[in-house]
């Protein structure tokens, strides 16, 4: 999965509401990308029907838990720092157990363990049933430890809580793990092989949200667009499937088409997609239901042709132009945003230039920029030398940056004069007398209150801008109330 990391919500401690027959507390802090925070909403839902209600005072909780990310050294670093605080406080309450989940513990488990001893569990992404278990060991004084990726895990019988929840948008998963070995990425072995959830149980999770009041949700995935349900299983099974599994089956475009007509007054995102997996198909749903946003995250990571083999991203630059080129034209009104890595191993400056130069052809909405940084396990780390000097990945991610601000600014103002349908999700951070919200194309709107509320779909003229944000006046609700 190409990982969006959103830098405001890194170490947020969630909360749910108490139930007043639970006696214990849980301190629980998830890191990395919506996944991440998605698997926290599983987990504290376990543990809710387990005798733990959450708690933001660390000091207090009985069980703390780190949900954690392995795709950046950065997010590692982070947490081992939380592990420290936590720890410190242990010494004080030392009746306190800390257990670390994700994709690091999974990495890491015997370190964590039997090494350095600064945790009592590790749990990976698909063993957060066996929560309860594994916490029963730790009070009889083992140490606990379930890392197995499983071939069919996909939580689909479990009802998230909604933790820290705006109760207008929410995330729903719909894959779990990744067979694409990109090189950099540590994905396929902290979170296992492909497989997808059951389209029922995601039909029902969303009418759950519908009942609920809730307004907007994102398909989540690690590859959304290679979805595939055939009765359960890997992805990569499904070459054994019977012919009536095969005919049964359902891909993204008739899952993103199923949920579009179940709740047309509910908005409709998606993330992550991968350039290879992303068919015309689903460029043709997206476009023919209004209440699909018109966004596509569309990683590339970059723009040479040889570094892309290197990273062993499964399609060329031509074929990426190809693929924009067509959303261009089939939804001419979308927004396409990017993931980039400048200074992986052994990029040239021409490798560089080719990177800016696909950036100018694309003029992408807005990005998720890195420089390449080395992370155990993956095959880039075990097999390529990280070459490129710090000073040269820095100069080139400016360059990088630089460039995508510029398009940012262009694209935004491509709005003005517009009007565009927000879905009001909160009072903006610089005025209490405006709200703030995001457009069909994934982009910030703020407008004067007047007499709207949060929940609401208005219809805002758009007068101002900025690189990162649309201003405007309110013209009205839109159809989709």
């Amino acid at each position: 999965m190409e990982k969006i990391i959103e830098e405001s919500k890194q170490g947020e401690s969630l909360v749910l509401e108490n139930k007043p027959e639970n006696t214990k507390k849980l301190f629980i802090e998830s890191y990395g990308c919506a996944m991440n925070f998605s698997d926290s909403e599983i987990v504290a839902s376990i543990l809710s029907g387990n005798g733990y209600n959450t708690t933001q005072v660390l000091e207090e909780a009985d069980l703390v838990l780190v949900n954690t990310c392995s795709i950046r050294d950065k997010a590692e670093q982070t947490i081992r720092k939380r592990l420290e605080k936590y720890n410190a406080v242990k010494r004080i309450n030392p009746k306190m157990k800390v257990g670390v989940l994700g994709c690091m513990a999974e990495r890491l488990k015997s370190q964590f363990l039997e090494e350095e001893k600064i945790v009592d569990l590790v749990v990976g992404p698909d063993a957060y049933k066996d929560l309860p278990n594994l916490l029963q060991e730790v009070e009889e004084g083992r140490d606990a430890i379930n890392v197995i990726l499983s071939k069919d895990e996909t939580y689909g019988d479990i009802s998230p809580v909604r933790l820290m929840s705006n109760g207008i948008t929410a995330l729903v998963s719909i894959t779990r793990g990744c067979d694409n070995m990109c090189t950099f990425c540590v994905v396929p072995f902290t979170r296992g092989r492909e497989r997808s959830r059951e389209p029922q149980s995601i039909m029902k999770e969303i009418q759950d949200l519908w009942d609920k009041g809730f307004k907007e949700i994102t398909l989540l995935g690690q590859n959304v667009d290679s979805f595939l349900w055939y009765g359960g299983g890997l992805k990569k099974d499904f070459e054994n499937a019977t012919e009536m599994q095969k005919a049964t089956a359902v891909d993204f475009d008739q899952l993103l088409e199923m949920v579009a007509v179940g709740f047309p007054k509910m908005r409709i995102r998606f993330s992550t997609s991968n350039p290879q997996d992303m068919h015309e198909s689903v460029l043709h749903v997206i476009a023919k239901h209004p209440n699909i946003c018109k966004h596509i995250h569309l990683p590339v990571q970059s723009g040479s042709n040889r570094i892309l083999k290197e990273m062993n991203r499964l399609h060329t630059r031509e074929e990426y132009m190809t693929l924009i080129d067509k959303i261009r034209t089939i939804i001419p009104n979308g927004s396409i945003s990017q993931d980039m890595i400048t200074g992986f191993p052994t990029e040239t400056e021409e490798d560089h230039q080719d990177t800016l130069s696909l950036m100018e052809y694309v003029k992408y909405n807005f990005g998720y920029m890195y420089s390449y940084s080395e992370r155990p396990g993956t095959l880039a780390g075990r097999k390529m030398e990280d070459d490129v000097t710090e000073e040269t990945k820095a100069r080139r991610l400016q360059e990088i940056v630089d460039l995508q601000q510029k398009h940012a600014w262009f694209r935004s103002e491509e709005f003005i004069g517009q009007t565009v349908e927000v879905l009001v999700e909160k009072v903006s951070k610089k005025s209490t007398e405006e709200f703030s919200g995001r457009n069909s194309q994934s982009i910030t709107v703020v407008f004067p209150k007047e007499n709207y509320k949060i929940g609401d779909f208005v219809n805002v003229r758009i007068i101002s801008c900025t690189s990162g944000t649309l201003k405007g006046e309110a013209v009205g609700l839109s159809e989709m109330n």
